[in-house]
């Protein structure tokens, strides 16, 4: 396994090759290599840090011949990929024992929030903003408040629990449960992913047949966005701050965009403070309140969770060092809120515009939004629109394609080079995406909508495990979550599972579904309550009878 330190305040890379002779071929160029006054091997892209036990420093020269090439021309972003280094890190600078805080620090620690909060601003969201304005109007802005505060107290856990251990959710899920109920949860994230996906990249689709006035047909679209997923292969190659900062370029091309149609249509500033501030829905349909439950479903995401205990592992924290551990969960939750802060007022935005422009037509979506736009407002407008969501299906596919890595190698110890892990993850997500944009292109407004509702039924596997795991001592030490702060998450995890049987039943109420199928669901129902009882506290209980029948086993 190699590991990388990447100096917060430069580009460059100390590499250690550590457990095995690594081959690391130069893409371009000869590096000239030679030797400092500490000892330290260094070339003109690298510096390699001193030999220690079991490490192995090398570096590699290529002919001329070779280097000018076309074949190694064309070849070498193949090569970049298959040798991409693994477990990149940021190093934090040091500080004065006496400094609580510091703004260079909180630098360094800046990254994998912005990552996280994509997944608040993906095309589901983006949808379900839009059509929150169109059929409630302003009065569902505070659903959209709370479901993202309550989003930041899970990430926050989340990024605790990667913190604390030095290991991602899906780890920790892999170590505390047995095969089966393992693969099963592994299947369901999987499964959370795909549907998160779908509309991932169908949004973006939709974005390039709108910039391109009909030209690129959704199908190619979703090819085209299947591809150019690769790309953060690239930039977090040549560094991870370089990945970092194209996000958050994504995200701040998001926030100019909505918020440009914002100031144009000028919502009324009294009736957004009212909707965000005041609880309630005046006048509201039974659409509105089923709108009102997928909010939580399209604003929290299941691999979002496991995506953000995996990123913070980005950092290179001393974890034998409790002060140093707890001050690394202070800087993560500041950058976490200031992430969920922006990505908050970017869903206002889109929900405040389509509120005082749209409100009444009930079958607004994300496929309709850029025509009504255009119909409404002009063609420029409906251009700005497009470029917001290009870049929200851009970032969400990428970091759906991160997330997807992350649980896999997780739950099942999966080691290939990430070339292949992002092939593997990149096609189980997009065969399906393909099938829809070519059979079902009609059916996409319903498809989505299934899918929001699908990720909120799947949100429990995400929510149970990190709030069960950060309430373990054995797993958290000292950092282990308090009492009272169990207490709150179980009773918020109770109402989401709640709000999930809602959900299921206004949805089969709009739907005549034969009795057959009416059985199923139910028996569905049952192990679903089951496996959600398993992994709350279930496995606890059972491993500890398993534990003293062992005992008495021995002792007998």
């Amino acid at each position: 396994m190699s590991s990388y330190l990447i100096d917060s305040d430069s580009d460059d890379y100390y590499v250690a090759t550590i457990g095995q002779n690594r081959n690391h071929m130069a893409l371009t160029g000869e590096n000239s290599t030679g030797e400092s006054d500490d000892g330290r091997c260094h070339s003109s892209s690298s510096l390699i840090p001193p030999e220690e036990e079991h490490v192995v420093a090398q570096s590699y020269r290529t002919s001329d011949e070779y280097e000018t090439s076309w074949k190694h021309i064309l070849k070498a972003p193949l090569r970049a990929i298959q040798h991409q280094p693994e477990n990149i890190q940021v190093e934090v600078p040091e500080t004065a024992v006496d400094v609580k805080f510091s703004f260079r620090k909180l630098w360094a620690f800046t990254g994998p929030g912005f990552l996280m909060c994509i997944a608040y601003l993906d095309p589901g969201n983006i949808e379900s903003d839009l059509q929150q304005g169109a059929i409630a109007g302003y009065n569902l802005l505070w659903v959209l408040l709370w479901a993202t505060f309550l989003g930041f107290c899970l990430q926050s856990l989340s990024a605790r629990l990667g913190s604390v251990t030095g290991k991602n959710l899906a780890e920790h899920c892999r170590e505390e449960f047995s095969f089966a109920p393992r693969i099963t949860l592994w299947l369901l994230i999987e499964l959370a992913i795909i549907g998160s996906d779908i509309q991932e990249v169908i949004g973006s689709a939709t974005a390039m047949r709108l910039l391109s006035s009909n030209f690129i047909p959704i199908w190619v679209g979703v090819l085209i966005t299947g591809l150019d997923t690769f790309t953060f292969l690239f930039l977090e190659m040549y560094n991870l701050r370089n990945l970092e900062a194209f996000f958050g370029f994504l995200v701040t091309t998001m926030a100019v965009t909505f918020w440009y149609m914002y100031f144009s249509i000028w919502p009324q500033p009294d009736e957004v403070a009212k909707g965000v501030l005041i609880p309630g829905c005046n006048n509201c349909t039974s659409e509105a309140g089923s709108q009102a439950l997928g909010i939580v479903g399209a604003v929290i995401m299941p691999h979002n969770l496991y995506l953000h205990s995996a990123l913070v592992l980005s950092r290179n924290i001393d974890r034998s060092n409790k002060a140093t551990v707890k001050e690394a969960n202070m800087y993560y939750a500041i950058e976490s809120a200031g992430a969920l802060i922006i990505s908050f007022f970017i869903n206002l935005a889109v929900v405040a515009v389509f509120a005082e422009a749209f409100f009444g037509e009930n079958d607004a979506t994300l496929s309709k939004a850029g025509d009504m736009i255009d119909d409404r407002f002009g063609k420029f407008m409906s251009i700005i629109w497009g470029i917001g969501i290009l870049a929200s299906g851009q970032s969400s596919t990428m970091t759906g394609t991160y997330a997807g890595q992350f649980v896999m190698e997780g739950f099942l110890d999966i080691r290939w080079p990430r070339w292949k892990r992002v092939l593997l993850t990149r096609t189980i997500a997009m065969l399906p995406t393909l099938m829809l944009a070519l059979f079902a292109l009609t059916s996409l407004e319903v498809v989505s909508s299934w899918l929001n509702v699908l990720q909120s039924i799947l949100l429990p596997f995400a929510i149970l495990p990190v709030i069960a795991f950060t309430s373990k001592r054995s797993i958290m030490d000292t950092f282990v979550s308090p009492v009272p702060l169990r207490l709150i998450f179980g009773f918020l995890s109770i109402g989401l599972v709640g709000i999930n049987f809602a959900l299921i039943y206004i949805s089969v109420k709009e739907t005549d579904l034969p009795l057959g199928v009416l059985i199923l669901l139910s028996i569905i129902a049952v192990f679903y309550i089951l496996f959600i009882i398993y992994i709350s506290f279930g496995y606890i209980i059972i491993g500890r009878v398993n534990a003293a029948q062992s005992r008495r086993a021995v002792n007998g």
